[in-house]
């Protein structure tokens, strides 16, 4: 990743962890914390843990 896109993809993150289940995210399937958003040109798909605050991503996909 080019470092242009890379601090904009580290900003745009950083939004989606202070607001997992907004920023245009949607749920996959019948699961409310299994999400998919595009980030500053890239789609993201990642997992939501109330319970620790954690938001794990699980893919990258460069549009």
């Amino acid at each position: 990743m080019d470092p242009a896109l890379r601090a904009r993809f580290d900003r745009a993150v950083r939004l989606v962890a202070d607001h997992p289940y907004g920023c245009g995210s949607a749920s996959i399937g019948r699961e409310h914390d299994r999400r998919e958003a595009t980030v500053a040109d890239v789609l993201i798909r990642y997992y939501v843990s109330r319970s620790v605050l954690t938001l794990t991503i699980v893919r990258v996909v460069y549009l």
